[in-house]
């Protein structure tokens, strides 16, 4: 990897009249003593300026498809090429990337990769795309700008896969050239996201509206189900509520199956009943698109015609096993099927 990455100064942040700086990027807001980092370890306090040591350095590159994102409305069937860095803005108690997400850049071989040449790995593996994800993106904010506007110059896509806990000034920024996100909603109650992620609900909420209302972005929304943490009737009747008055009925859907990590060992693995279950609860309020994930199901991976229930996109896993959608319309009755594709 040949352009070389020095520690590039941070953009969102204050100096607080105690001289620590104050960073805006998410609503953690952290206050950082000269020499301290941040909760995300990767936004630091050197000589009085704030300074991202995540800029330029992925943790290692996937070509992985589009749906293992998880995407089903965006360029279904097609590769995209995915990263992240060390660190993360969350402390998911049940985190499944922990590895990446909780180490600090010393202790991973992190590469040295320009934004430029990010893009160039795109194109020399074909891929339409380029995700941010692994470990949040919000916290290499800089890089994702960077990429994803060189990346629109070249006709390759962005996609955040996100927590959405980003400041709402800052996000304006990120998000500029991004085109597809997929937000993890991770629970529907503000205690979950208190004491098992260490962040908080309203926030990704509001990321979600705004998304909705003030971005022509395409998102969908991914919960992950624990047994007996944000799995019942009554939250999951809640979440499809407030869903459909606030975004609508073509937000696509996921439910996908926990298994036991980091320090939630002692949990089992979310049944698949479970998924099931969450997911005829969101058709049957009227949900248009939802999926489950974690697990093999068919049915519940495929993309049905929300008028005439005909099976327009089939999948086994992440694999697109056919595609009968017509310029994005349901080839039997015509109607339009929300979403990217083409």
């Amino acid at each position: 990897m040949h352009d070389t990455i020095k520690m590039k100064e941070a953009d969102w942040w204050k100096v607080q009249d105690n001289g620590k700086i104050l960073c805006t990027l998410c609503p953690r807001y952290c206050t950082i003593g000269d020499g301290q980092k941040g909760f995300c370890y990767i936004r630091q306090n050197h000589g009085g300026k704030l300074y991202t040591t995540g800029y330029g350095r992925p943790t290692g590159f996937a070509v992985d498809p589009i749906e293992k994102k998880p995407l089903s409305h965006f360029l279904p069937g097609t590769d995209v090429l995915s990263f992240g860095t060390a660190g993360c803005n969350l402390g998911c108690k049940f985190c499944q990337n922990w590895n990446i997400s909780k180490a600090k850049l010393d202790e991973l071989n992190a590469m040295e990769v320009s934004p430029e040449e990010v893009v160039r790995i795109a194109k020399k593996y074909n891929t339409p795309s380029i995700a941010y994800t692994y470990n949040d993106p919000t916290i290499f904010g800089e890089y994702v700008i960077d990429i994803s506007k060189i990346a629109r110059e070249n006709g390759i896509r962005s996609v955040m896969v996100t927590a959405g806990y980003i400041d709402k000034e800052a996000r304006k920024d990120v998000y500029v050239y991004i085109d597809a996100a997929n937000v993890d909603l991770k629970a529907f109650n503000e205690s979950f996201y208190h004491k098992l992620t260490l962040s908080h609900l309203a926030d990704v909420l509001d990321t979600l509206i705004w998304l909705k209302n003030e971005t022509e972005i395409w998102f969908e929304i991914t919960t992950l189900l624990i047994p007996d943490e944000n799995d019942s009737d009554d939250e999951l009747n809640e979440m499809i509520d407030w869903i459909l008055a606030n975004l609508g009925d073509e937000v696509p859907i996921h439910f996908t199956a926990f298994h036991p990590d980091f320090k939630m060992l002692d949990k089992s693995r979310t049944p698949e009943a479970t998924l099931n279950r969450a997911r005829s609860i969101a058709l049957q309020k009227g949900i248009k698109y939802c999926y489950v994930g974690n697990v093999h199901n068919i049915e519940g991976q495929t993309t049905f015609c929300p008028n005439c229930s005909e099976t327009l996109i089939k999948r086994d896993w992440h694999s697109v096993m056919k595609n009968k959608l017509e310029d994005g319309n349901c080839f039997k009755c015509g109607t339009k099927i929300a979403g990217v594709f083409s």
